[in-house]
């Protein structure tokens, strides 16, 4: 194992500056019901490179050969509850590195005691962001989870409620953004798998197809130590309106206390 961590760490960093040169899409992750244990903060990168990506719309600047960033840092205030705070930077030719916007997510879930057969949790997001990145600058994501792990395979389901507070779609209705992800246990320290990211548009009455947002990625996770996380993906949008092709990372440490006791 130690001989692997840092191993693991040099490529990561060697593929983050490719991912980490290039709207929306800055948190390309399917959530689990799980929150981060009491005491402890953790602490994550997102990136992802848009190889090809949409022009200019509503005055906001291109996704094309964009890379997106986003710092997450997440602390557990018992063993049911978290907020996480984000920060948003993007990195494009022309343009530089740019500070986005910043996000708040507070998450609770049902208490493991319960003995539910399902995961559940509740994430709520709400934040900033610049209107040259966003037709709409300040947001609120209403995220319900549901997941399973079973002995071969994960499954995790988010069928999330967005809606727009300041903007241009700021008088529309709720739009509705289901993601889901499907993962095989190869074996104990690797799971291999599918994601799904969609955006339909308001929730009752769903946008034409071809302005939908649809798009799959294949994934790879590391499981290789209990407070390290690894996730690489590379997605394919099925709509003109979305991203042709992208590769995303996600690479986090978590740090806390380990004799602190836990509080249901």
């Amino acid at each position: 194992m130690n001989k692997i961590l840092p191993s693991i760490i040099l490529v990561s960093l060697w593929i983050a500056p490719g991912i980490i040169l290039g709207q929306e899409n800055y948190e390309i992750q399917v959530y689990p019901a799980e929150t981060i244990e009491t005491g402890y903060t953790g602490i994550e990168l997102h990136s992802n490179f848009s190889t090809s990506g949409q022009g200019m719309i509503e005055e906001v600047r291109p996704t094309d050969h964009a890379l997106r960033q986003t710092i997450e840092l997440t602390h557990g205030f018992n063993s049911n509850f978290e907020i996480g705070f984000y920060q948003f930077i993007n990195t494009q030719g022309g343009h530089g590195m740019q500070w986005v916007g910043t996000h708040l997510r507070p998450k609770i879930r049902i208490p493991e005691k319960w003995n539910w057969p399902v995961g559940i949790a509740l994430s709520t997001e709400i934040g900033y962001q610049r209107r040259e990145y966003s037709a709409d600058t300040w947001s609120v994501e209403i995220r319900p989870i549901i997941d399973k792990n079973f002995k071969l395979i994960y499954l995790s389901f988010n069928p999330v409620l967005g809606k727009s507070l300041k903007g241009l779609d700021e008088s529309q209705p709720l739009d509705f953004s289901p993601s889901c992800k499907v993962a095989f246990h190869i074996n104990q320290k690797m799971d291999f798998g599918a994601e799904y990211y969609g955006s339909l548009g308001p929730l009752f009455n769903p946008s034409k197809i071809q302005e939908q947002k649809h798009a799959v990625y294949a994934a790879l996770d590391l499981n290789l130590h209990p407070d390290w996380e690894f996730n690489l993906g590379a997605g394919w949008g099925l709509t003109q309106s979305t991203d042709g092709f992208i590769v995303k990372l996600i690479f986090g440490y978590k740090f806390g206390n380990k004799n602190k006791p836990v509080k249901g």
